[in-house]
């Protein structure tokens, strides 16, 4: 199992792209957190902003077409995507999100 993280800058497009996701079948999950501050370089500068974090629930064999998929449908043109593997995950949840992604 992946957790994938990636940042909007509304909340709106933050459902929106979850809602794609899902109904896409690349992820069984997505949470969306509350606004944040971000601090990041672009272009040779500073940056700060306000974001919205997307907390993406799948499986490894699930990332390269969501990674495509992010890039697609997302207005950033470096869009934040980065996968962690969960190192230790419920058998009963396991069960599901592989059953949520057939």
């Amino acid at each position: 199992m992946l957790i994938v993280l990636t940042t909007t800058p509304t909340a709106e497009e933050a459902a929106a792209l979850a809602r794609k996701i899902i109904e896409a079948k690349l992820a069984a999950c997505v949470q969306v957190l509350p606004r944040m501050k971000s601090f990041y370089v672009w272009e040779n500068a500073v940056q700060e902003d306000a974001e919205h974090l997307l907390l993406i629930k799948t499986a490894d064999e699930k990332f390269g077409e969501l990674r495509d998929f992010i890039q697609t449908n997302h207005r950033y043109s470096v869009p934040e995507i980065v996968a962690l593997r969960a190192e230790k995950v419920s058998e009963n949840y396991l069960e599901w999100l592989t059953s949520a992604l057939a």
